[in-house]
């Protein structure tokens, strides 16, 4: 009898247990957005989470964490208990612009487990309807002309960066306020509080296409297959200024290799859906093929922009702006 107890006990002790990681994921996951709600960052990450509910059989449940550029919320994602159940969704300017401009207390590389890269978008830059220009020549003689308001989503943030650029090569001056979050700045275009932002398609097409605000060319070589009638930036006679702001899902470091596969193996089904792809195409974002999700993929276009943009960043003084 203890030869067959002794036999059993090893049988179990090589079975799952609960919690093990193969029962991933037994209750729901919180997934934090690093922007006030309502932003292009929070729209992907509320109609992403509810397919890969699906796949996951839990839900995710989206938390807004705001604050310094985004950062405050990367750290609520590194911060967290290495075991899936809390992820961060983040952007171009959360991971990359970030750490040139603030005095981080984590490591955006090290401290930081990507799962994979999600869709991006270009940028369009929109003005409020009212305003007395009708292309980006016309825009940008007005500007010269008029003491103009530019909103951005916060210092750091990939508008901000972008106006900073549009500055240098205009030679405008502008006045920058800075939100909590592309919401929140969009609220006050719509409302003619400000005059001009540049801001992701996918929270500008929207507007764009109820005649609130008005677009004057899309951050890319190409036009939007979407909104075809959005000249280019080359178009509009502000050629090569090309701004994408990509997204990616993180999990805190240490978090097992068998939970981050099965999070990035939600996110290829959720992304897999035509339904979901039609509705990422029609706001102005670039789904990436199934082979350039994987977490590889999300550090190497890591890397690769932090390579490119810091000294840039740095040559602007953003962080003495703040």
């Amino acid at each position: 009898m203890r030869k067959v107890a002794l036999a059993i006990a090893a049988i179990a002790a090589l079975l799952p247990s609960p919690g093990h990681t193969s029962d991933f994921p037994t209750r729901p996951i919180t997934l934090i957005v690093p922007f006030a709600a309502g932003g292009p960052t929070d729209t992907l990450a509320r109609r992403l989470s509810e397919y890969m509910s699906r796949t996951l059989g839990q839900r995710l449940l989206v938390e807004n964490v705001v604050g310094a550029g985004g950062s405050v919320g990367v750290r609520r994602t590194v911060q967290a208990p290495p075991d899936g159940y809390t992820i961060g969704i983040g952007n171009w300017s959360t991971h990359v612009v970030n750490g040139a401009i603030y005095k981080l207390d984590y490591d955006l590389i090290a401290d930081l487990k990507p799962i994979a890269l999600l869709p991006s978008a270009p940028q369009l830059i929109v003005a409020r309807n009212d305003l007395p220009a009708n292309n980006l020549g016309e825009l940008v003689a007005w500007l010269k002309g008029h003491k103009a308001t530019i909103g951005t989503a916060g210092i750091g943030s990939a508008g901000h960066a972008s106006t900073l650029l549009f500055a240098k090569e205009t030679g405008l001056r502008l006045s920058v306020v800075h939100y909590r979050g592309a919401g929140p700045a969009m609220i006050d275009l719509v409302g003619k509080h400000i005059d001009l932002l540049f801001d992701q398609s996918a929270n500008s097409l929207p507007h764009v296409r109820e005649g609130a605000i008005k677009a004057f060319a899309v951050t890319s070589p190409t036009r939007l297959s979407s909104s075809p009638e959005i000249p280019t930036v080359d178009e509009a006679g502000l050629p090569n200024f090309y701004v994408a702001v990509w997204h990616g899902l993180w999990a805190p470091r240490g978090t097992p290799d068998t939970i981050v596969e099965r999070l990035s193996s939600a996110v290829r089904t959720a992304l897999s859906e035509p339904s979901l792809r039609d509705q990422f195409t029609a706001l102005g974002q670039t789904v990436p093929a199934p082979d350039k999700m994987s977490a590889s993929a999300l550090t190497a276009l890591q890397l690769a922009d932090i390579e490119k943009w810091w000294p840039i960043i740095r040559a602007a003084n953003v962080a003495t702006q703040q």
